[in-house]
């Protein structure tokens, strides 16, 4: 590989990390904050569980757009270039969670401040739904096969750079007195989305577009046949591929899920203070960093499926010792179960996930197919899991029993460990269209 190609390669993987750090920096902080302030400052009519259950619905309105997105900006992806429509996405994102910053309470404009809250969080919704599968793709086919996985792993790097930032931001802000940080103090990481959205828009039209989506783009305007809408290319020749990656994907982002928004409320309601929680939320996602080219390059050599199949199923046995770790009180403990469930366990599934998906589509439908299997995994594992755990917290008895949450985690990674397994290994294939298979015929041929 030539020395500029390798250049332009680090280049576009950088970026992937920097603008994905960017999105999901706003993403994820709206779930902080549905944990700590929504519920305070939208449903003061509620009673706290009710607004917190409330909280939780409008964090779960946003992964529910995501398909949208991944739909929309996949399609014009798909024909347009991933370049562009990453430069959209990142704007919407930013806009949205600026205005979020500035939106008045339920007390100043009655049910106008949720209404506006979960207008806002569709955008956002739509706005990630549609950056991913670029982010991704923008590194993913820029690199060569040796290092598709590595290289696709650096948009997924940027879902804990960006938890790193917002759990920072808002922890430095919680520190206020009560009533500042509810007044104005948990505005200000919202704001600050402005001069991160500067700094993303500043490397994103810097690199190149994808040399394979190029080269399919000048294939297809040599091609006598008259190309079809990606989804329904995607939805004809690999609906089964969709709803594996759907279900394959599921487990890592019910992990990641689970232990950035619920279990922030459910160790304050052990004991912990907010700040001990953010900081051991920080210390994992810094770790969390690291652990995922890690995973991902070890994909590159092992194989996806071995490297997913040993993350979900390590996921579900350790599922009930991580909630007895929170359980315990101890904060050294706490700590342990943070870097157990994210850096080491979640990451095996999550680094070599874009690489995975990316893989079961041809490069004129990629974009759609990625992002559309990718987000309808985000909207089972993650837009449902803060809320469907909390009411299955909130019946099992006196409401502090961890087991059902933990049978729906068991049940969740073991049910993506069956759809990953019935894929074929594709680390190593052609991403040519014309010589790519559907992985699922192949896996069930004889």
């Amino acid at each position: 590989m030539p020395k500029s190609d390798v250049r332009q390669t680090r280049r576009v993987a950088l970026s992937s990390f920097l603008g994905s750090t960017v999105e999901f920096y706003d993403f994820l902080l709206y779930g902080a904050a549905a944990s700590l302030v929504f519920n305070q400052l939208f449903f003061t009519r509620l009673t706290p569980l009710a607004g917190t259950l409330a909280s939780f619905a409008t964090l779960a309105v946003g992964y529910l757009a995501r398909p949208l997105g991944g739909i929309v900006f996949g399609h014009f992806g798909d024909r347009l270039g991933r370049k562009s429509m990453l430069v959209i996405t990142m704007s919407l994102m930013g806009v949205a969670s600026f205005c979020i910053g500035l939106l008045p309470t339920y007390d100043t404009i009655g049910v106008w401040a949720p209404t506006l809250l979960v207008v806002l969080r569709l955008i956002q919704g739509v706005a990630v739904g549609g950056e991913w599968g670029g982010a991704a793709l923008m590194a993913f086919e820029h690199a060569p096969a040796r290092w598709r996985g590595l290289a696709a792993s650096f948009a997924n790097m940027g879902g804990p750079a960006g938890a790193v930032l917002a759990t920072t931001m808002l922890a430095a802000f919680s520190a206020l007195p009560e009533d500042a940080f509810l007044s104005w103090g948990w505005r200000v990481p919202f704001l600050f989305s402005v001069v991160l959205l500067a700094i993303g828009l500043f490397v994103r039209l810097r690199v190149d577009e994808s040399p394979a989506f190029q080269e399919a783009a000048r294939r297809a305007t040599t091609a006598p046949e008259k190309e079809e809408v990606p989804l329904l290319a995607v939805l004809r020749r690999h609906p089964k591929n969709i709803v594996l990656a759907a279900l394959g994907g599921s487990a890592p982002i019910l992990m990641q899920s689970l232990l950035a928004t619920f279990m922030l409320t459910y160790a304050m309601g052990v004991g912990y203070d907010l700040s001990t929680v953010l900081a051991a939320q920080t210390a994992s996602a810094a770790l969390h960093i690291l652990t995922i080219p890690a995973y991902a390059a070890l994909s590159d050599r092992v194989g996806r499926k071995t490297v997913m199949i040993g993350g979900a199923v390590g996921s579900a046995i350790a599922a009930y010792p991580l909630f007895a770790l929170v359980d315990s009180g101890s904060v050294t403990a706490l700590y342990v179960a943070y870097v157990i469930g994210n850096p080491l366990l979640q990451a095996a599934m999550y680094g070599p996930m874009a690489a995975f998906v990316s893989e079961m589509f041809g490069t004129r439908a990629r974009y759609t197919g990625a992002s559309l299997g990718y987000q309808l995994a985000t909207t089972l594992g993650g837009g449902l899991a803060p809320l469907a755990a909390t009411a299955l917290l909130a019946g099992a008895g006196n409401g502090t029993d961890p087991t059902p949450v933990v049978l729906f985690l068991v049940g969740v990674c073991l049910l993506s460990a069956v759809a990953i397994a019935l894929t074929r290994e594709t680390n190593r294939s052609d991403l040519e269209d014309a010589a790519f298979p559907d992985p699922v015929a192949i896996a069930e041929a004889p």
